[in-house]
């Protein structure tokens, strides 16, 4: 019988945001994948260890995902992935592949996801505290009310005409782009919050566009809303 892979999220950063059946599946796997070179180099590796110590006595694999856009090489990088996990499983070997955040947003493990299991094995996704759900509960305020929409933007890409949607914006990374971000942001005449490492050791609030800084990390997220 062959393995199971589970895309397990962890949610935003905080330990204690990690659901119980992302805690049950880590203890239950035979191997943990995470993204990276270094297992225990990966943010997933760390915020799991902060509910599970015992983590370190589990056998952990390291799927290398490279930040880039080259389509080739991301096809040869996450078909490379699927190959990996695709043998343990068919050893018998369950695998839970711990991701930050919520698998179903801009998460890399989507795509390892989709090509395991159009080789025929057995997947399933188990959710966590997405990353914008945690920044606004961290402001102490509700994200969207009544009728208003909620757009989730990668905002390392053109957002001058996401910023005209109504509603509540979410920009997610924003990589090296954030002063072009925040002059498009101060240009739509909006206001915007921002909080770097939700949930981890290093958080920074910053609470207007003005106190954003130009270096921000990758690890941050930006809530704008109409004034």
């Amino acid at each position: 019988m062959t393995g199971k892979l589970y895309g397990v999220g962890v949610g935003p950063g905080d330990p204690e945001l990690i659901t119980l059946k992302a805690l049950r599946l880590t203890k239950e796997a035979d191997i943990l994948a995470f993204p990276g070179e270094n297992p225990k180099e990966s943010v997933a590796y760390r915020i799991m260890r902060g509910a599970y110590p015992e983590i370190d006595s589990k056998q952990m694999i390291s799927l290398p995902m490279p930040m880039i856009k080259d389509r080739e090489e991301l096809k040869r990088v996450h078909d490379e992935g699927a190959k990996i996990i695709a043998e343990w499983l068919e050893k018998g070997k369950n695998v839970v592949f711990l991701t930050l955040g919520d698998p179903t947003v801009y998460s890399t493990y989507i795509y390892v996801h989709k090509r395991v299991e159009q080789l025929g094995y057995a997947t399933e996704i188990v959710s966590g505290i997405t990353s914008f759900c945690a920044v606004s509960a961290r402001f102490n305020e509700g994200l969207v009310e009544k009728s208003q929409q909620l757009h989730v933007i990668p905002a390392s890409y053109q957002i001058e005409e996401a910023l005209k949607l109504p509603g509540t914006k979410v920009l997610m990374k924003t990589g090296k782009k954030m002063q072009e971000v925040k002059a498009q942001i101060k240009a739509s005449g909006n206001k915007a919050e921002m909080i770097e490492n939700c949930g981890m050791p290093d958080e920074k609030i910053y609470r207007s566009v003005e106190e954003i800084p130009d270096d921000a990390g990758y690890y941050s997220l930006i809530i704008v809303k109409e004034k």
